[in-house]
């Protein structure tokens, strides 16, 4: 098994144990109180390249990346900085992450959010909802073509905007013809062995047709990066590891979004 075939065993188990504890009528239920909509789709239509600025605890190929600071220290601190959206990677075993990090980034910034996890349930669709998320991802390689359109379905109707991952030419055929996704992330990140290779997004993305907005992901620590994605016409940027590794998360984020600190990305 590669690395995304392990988590994704690892995210079943799991699920059945958080079903057991928290009945999916208790989300339901919990669903009537959900705050209000920050639409994540929209804050990636802004002019230049949005930055979707995450939270990560630690990966299985880095480690721990950051430790110390609060999930409120660190959203504000991207919020202060000219993030347009926020991504938390919820995935407990392999990332460290959890809901209570989504509900604290929530409770911390007016920020739409983004829950990243590896989502193969749709227990998982009302878990998201009900934390606060405003969005979800979904991982193309990570699902069966007709378990991918079930929950890209049933998010919409629950009110969750989608991001739809992809790595390669086969998987962003089956989100453009299965889905018709609106909002297509390219993953530069290979989940089989980690490794990254940021010219995939250069490569896939004359196969998007006009309309559809485009987030680059993973391998971006300058603003010269993203000035080059600007340029082809892609719509966001989601960077978690250089920002979670910077002494200043927010002069590093002003130094990504055009703003000053040029140097503070050194860490």
């Amino acid at each position: 098994m590669n690395v995304l075939e392990r988590i994704v065993a690892g995210t079943r188990e799991d699920v059945r144990r958080r079903r057991a504890e928290v009945p999916l009528a208790q989300l339901e239920s919990a669903l009537a109180g959900r705050g209000d909509d920050r639409p994540f789709s929209e804050a990636l239509t802004l002019p230049g390249v949005s930055v979707i600025a995450e939270h990560k605890r630690r990966s299985p190929s880095a480690g721990e990346i950051r430790e110390g600071a609060t999930v409120g220290d660190v959203v504000l601190a991207y919020e202060r900085g000219g993030a347009a959206a926020i991504s938390i990677l919820t995935e407990g075993k392999h990332f460290g992450g959890s809901l209570d990090d989504l509900r604290e980034a929530r409770a911390a910034s007016a920020l739409p959010i983004l829950r990243k996890d590896f989502i193969v349930d749709p227990y998982q669709l009302y878990e998201s909802a009900a934390a606060g998320a405003d969005a979800v991802l979904l991982i193309v390689a990570a699902l069966a073509p007709s378990m991918l359109a079930a929950l890209h379905s049933d998010a919409r109707g629950l009110d969750l905007d989608v991001l739809v991952e992809v790595h390669d030419e086969e998987e962003l055929q089956l989100a453009l013809q299965v889905l018709d996704a609106d909002v297509i992330g390219i993953n530069n990140r290979d989940l089989g062995d980690f490794s990254v290779d940021v010219e995939r997004t250069f490569e896939l993305l004359a196969d998007i047709p006009a309309g559809k907005t485009v987030v680059s992901e993973s391998g971006f620590h300058s603003r010269e990066q993203l000035d080059a994605l600007e340029r082809v016409g892609v719509d966001g940027v989601l960077i978690g590891e250089s920002l979670m590794r910077a002494v200043d998360p927010e002069a590093a984020l002003r130094a990504l979004t055009g703003g000053d600190d040029a140097d503070a990305l050194t860490w």
